[in-house]
């Protein structure tokens, strides 16, 4: 099994910062994309940041030049640096992977339990 926990939600201010770690673990050979999305009451989830393995990066224009994804090869870690944030960034942030059980097994999608940002204006 793989099992991706989330820490570091909370709620801040308006400006404020806020970083997210999702960390990894159980049979896991590869990670090929590992990804953060977002889902806001109401509405459907977004991506909002992806990294591949070999460290490309792509983010939602709406946070582009505000957050940043990063992740640990070594540690099954990913990170999103969520700088200038907006009331609009509210939201449950969901830690997404798509990760190899072993080298001869195809990739499948994992997801965290979510973690809540809240953005105070």
């Amino acid at each position: 099994q793989v099992q991706l926990v989330e820490s570091g939600g909370g709620l801040v201010q308006a400006g404020g910062s806020l970083r997210l770690s999702c960390a990894a673990s159980g049979t896991i050979s590869s990670i090929n994309v590992a990804g953060w999305y977002r889902q806001a009451p109401g509405k459907q989830r977004e991506l909002v940041a992806a990294i591949t393995s070999g460290g490309i990066t792509n983010y939602a224009d709406f946070v582009k030049g505000r957050f940043t994804i990063s992740r640990d090869n070594v540690k099954n870690t990913v990170s999103l640096q969520m700088n200038s944030l907006k009331p609009e960034d509210t939201a449950v942030y969901y830690c997404s992977i798509v990760a190899s059980r072993g080298p001869a097994l195809p990739g499948r999608t994992y997801w965290g339990q979510g973690t809540q940002v809240t953005v105070s204006s």
